[in-house]
C-alpha cells in the first residue's frame, strides 16, 4: 500500500455460522467465514477469488447488509456495519451497492427499465422528477444504453444488455463501494470483456470503489489493484497484482493459477486435477484447512491452524511451510 491510499472499508475477523439440519434430527454449525480480515482501499479494485463454496458471496452478503455476522467487525465511514440490516443503515446503504451474478433474476420482471432506474433516486435523494430524469438519460449514454430500452421490460434484452441496465441501477446513486458478484460468468464469452472494460471506464470515471468477487483467474489479473485469495471461508493469501501473479506463495494460490491454460501449459496439470473439490465447512479440521489438497503437507499441518502472516512488501499468507 501506498502513502496516499485511504482505506474505504475494514472487514475485521468477520465469523458467519450458519446452523444447518444434516439430518432428521440434528443440526451442526456451517462456518461460511472464519476470521476474515483485508481492507479495501478508495478507488481501488480489490478482487475476492476461489472456488464455488469458498465463502466469497457469503462476505459480500455480510457488506451488503444481507447477512448479519456472527463476530467480527466491518467498518465504513469509521462506523462498524457488521450488523446492521439494511432498513437501519441510513444513507450508508446508497453508498454501498452491488451487482449480482444473474441480471434477469436481480431485475423486477414486471417494471419498466425507467422505473427500476429510477427507483432508486426517488428513495434516497431529494431530486425533482426532471433532474432524476436528467441523471438517468446521462447514465444511459456511460453504460450504453438506448433512450428507447427504458420503455421495456427486462425479459425484452440479451444477458448483456440486462447485465448493463443492472450496472446503470448499481451506479444511479453514484456509491463509493461497488460490490460485484461474478458480474460477467452467465453471460456469453463474446461480451464479457465489454463488460468489464465498461466497469472499469465507470470506475475511473466516478472515482468509485469496487470488491470484485470471481473464481476466474484470468479477468482478476485484468481488473485488479489488490487480490485477496480465499479457501474454505478464510484469507490464506493477500497482495498486490503484480506481487501476487509475480510471486504466488500460498498452495492453493498456485493451485489456482496452474489451473490458467496458456501456450505452455494448455492443459490442466495432473496433480491439480487429483486434487479434489473444497470440503464441506461443517466440522473443519483442527489444522490447516487446505491440508487434504496440498501437495506439501507435513505433520504441523494437521496439529495446528496457520495464521496469516506478511512476507513483506504487503503480502500476506497463511502457510509456514513456504
Amino acid at each position: 500500500m501506498s502513502q496516499s491510499e485511504v482505506k474505504l472499508l475494514e472487514v475485521k475477523d468477520v465469523e458467519k455460522i450458519f446452523n444447518v439440519k444434516v439430518g432428521t434430527f440434528e443440526k451442526k454449525d456451517l462456518h461460511a467465514l472464519n476470521g476474515v480480515n483485508f481492507n479495501i482501499y478508495k478507488g481501488k479494485t480489490l478482487s475476492l477469488v476461489g472456488e464455488s463454496g469458498c465463502g466469497k458471496t457469503t462476505i459480500g452478503k455480510v457488506i451488503l447488509g444481507l447477512y448479519q455476522a456472527t463476530n467480527g467487525e466491518v467498518i465504513f465511514r469509521g462506523k462498524d456495519i457488521a450488523n446492521l440490516t439494511p432498513s437501519k443503515r441510513g444513507d450508508i446503504q446508497k453508498d454501498i451497492q452491488m451487482i449480482f451474478q444473474d441480471p434477469y433474476s436481480s431485475l423486477n420482471p414486471r417494471k419498466k427499465i425507467k422505473t427500476i432506474l429510477e427507483q432508486p433516486l426517488k428513495i434516497h435523494t431529494n431530486m425533482s422528477k426532471k433532474d432524476r430524469e436528467e441523471a438517468i438519460l446521462s447514465l444511459c449514454d456511460d453504460v450504453g444504453i438506448d433512450y428507447s430500452y427504458l420503455e421495456r421490460y427486462p425479459h425484452q434484452f440479451s444477458g448483456g444488455q440486462r447485465q448493463r441496465i443492472a450496472i446503470a441501477r448499481a451506479m444511479i446513486l453514484k456509491p463509493e463501494l461497488i460490490l460485484a458478484d461474478e458480474p460477467i460468468s452467465a453471460l456469453d464469452v463474446s461480451i464479457q470483456a465489454q463488460i468489464l472494460n465498461l466497469m472499469m471506464d465507470l470506475q475511473e470515471k466516478f472515482n468509485s470503489t469496487m470488491l470484485f468477487i470471481t473464481h476466474d483467474i484470468s479477468v482478476v489479473k485484468h481488473i485488479s489493484d489488490y487480490i485477496a485469495v480465499m479457501y474454505l471461508g478464510e484469507i490464506v493469501e493477500y497482495a498486490s497484482k503484480k506481487e501476487l501473479f509475480a510471486n504466488p506463495k500460498h498452495p492453493y494460490t498456485k493451485m489456482l493459477f496452474s489451473t490458467v491454460p496458456d501456450i505452455h501449459t494448455p492443459l490442466a496439470t495432473e496433480s491439480v486435477l487429483k486434487t479434489g473439490e473444497i470440503q464441506s465447512p461443517i466440522d473443519l479440521p483442527k489444522g490447516c484447512f487446505f491440508q487434504n489438497r496440498c501437495m506439501y503437507k507435513v505433520q504441523s499441518c494437521t496439529l495446528s491452524h496457520p495464521n496469516l502472516e506478511e512476507t513483506g512488501d504487503n503480502h500476506l499468507v497463511r502457510c509456514p511451510i513456504v
